[in-house]
């Protein structure tokens, strides 16, 4: 059995999603949640939240890897910086717990998912529930976070079947 811990980054909500994958593949959920750090009283202190409630988070479940959204293309620079200090704060979390970070794109999420790399959030938050029956409505983030870790899983199957390394997909 292979715990893994799915990170939707945010500098307003972090999405946060725990799954078991046996040998066989079959996934069960774990644990899902958004860690809303908006209300702090400055954006260091926001960090500071994102990265201290996720080491409790990974205390808690024990994860085994995990699987982190790559930073795309915000609207602003001011965006893009924040997103990416947020999505610091979440690998120092893992990372300083000794847990492997698998990074994927948001396309790759979507594509794993729900059949298409221009899938929406709704279609995204649905199929979550579906792979791994969950009942009523899922918090947006945390259906992200859920969804990296399912990718992840799907992933690392593959690159088991195949027996290349994940860096040996993309061309140079």
């Amino acid at each position: 059995m292979t715990r893994i811990i799915g990170i939707d980054p945010g500098s307003q909500r972090t999405g946060v999603g725990i799954i078991d994958v046996d040998a066989g593949g079959k996934l069960s959920h774990v644990y899902h949640g958004a860690l809303a750090v908006a209300g702090e009283a400055s954006f260091p202190l926001r960090l500071k939240r994102i990265f201290d409630e996720l080491c409790e988070i990974i205390a808690a479940h024990r994860p085994d890897e995990c699987g982190v959204e790559r930073v795309f293309m915000a609207r602003n620079a001011d965006s893009a910086l924040k997103l990416g200090q947020a999505r610091g704060a979440a690998i120092c979390a893992v990372v300083s717990q000794g847990i492997a970070v698998h990074e994927y794109a948001a396309t790759e999420v979507k594509q794993a998912v729900v059949g298409s790399g221009r899938g929406d959030k709704t279609q995204v938050q649905h199929m979550i529930g579906v792979l791994l029956g969950l009942k009523g409505p899922l918090q947006a983030d945390a259906a992200d976070a859920l969804a990296i870790a399912v990718t992840h899983a799907h992933t690392r199957a593959s690159l088991q079947r195949v027996g290349i390394p994940r860096s040996a997909w993309r061309r140079r």
